[in-house]
């Protein structure tokens, strides 16, 4: 609303967890969206019924992309890059998203666990970025050293919820970014991040 935004162009949920999709189904209410992704159509909470609820009144329903599927955004590309596998924890199965705008690159990755970043590594598929949002909130259950090492982030942003009961982020995760010499950024001390790119260089 600040921004006066009237219309989205594609809104993605990485995965049905509520604390993935809280507010989305506010968002869908209110603003008509032309793609709504998610790695599932449908799932067992309220909260990700809502969301399906209010794509679908806009007759523009719940869409499961494919791996390998990419779209324009402007300027920048788009690239679904996982799950490379069915998985039956909506954590592995999250959607992995490539952006590259320019010479510079994004990788965003939901609550996607190690065994998923191990599998993505093994097809092959191109997860090296600059900026990184650091899987699953910066649990030890994400962020293997060779998937961060394969990544070489620049940046890492981790999203958490301050004082959370899940000790996030786990300081091995910390540690493992801190030798790759990333710039860690995390909402539970410095609140909103935001990160425009030029295609060249960051601003944060």
């Amino acid at each position: 609303k600040e921004l006066n935004v009237t219309h989205l162009e594609a809104v993605i949920c990485s995965h049905p967890d509520e604390d993935h999709c809280w507010g989305l189904a506010a968002v869908l209410a209110k603003y008509p969206a032309e793609h709504v992704y998610s790695s599932v159509t449908e799932y067992t909470t309220k909260v990700f019924s809502n969301v399906v609820k209010y794509a679908d009144e806009q007759g523009h329903p719940v869409e499961v992309p494919q791996t390998g599927d990419r779209w324009t955004l402007g300027s920048a590309s788009v690239q679904i890059i996982g799950p490379v596998q069915t998985y039956s924890d909506p954590n592995n199965g999250s959607l992995v998203l490539r952006v590259d705008y320019g010479g510079t690159s994004f990788l965003f990755t939901g609550d996607m666990e190690q065994k998923a970043e191990g599998d993505l590594l093994e097809s092959g598929a191109d997860v090296r970025a600059d900026v990184l949002k650091a899987g699953h909130h910066g649990s030890p259950t994400s962020s293997s050293e060779a998937f961060l090492t394969a990544v070489q982030p620049s940046v890492a942003v981790i999203s958490v919820g301050a004082d959370n009961d899940y000790g996030h982020p786990g300081a091995d995760v910390l540690a493992r970014l801190e030798a790759l010499n990333a710039e860690i950024y995390r909402t539970d001390t410095q609140g909103e991040i935001i990160i425009v790119s030029d295609g060249e260089k960051l601003s944060i």
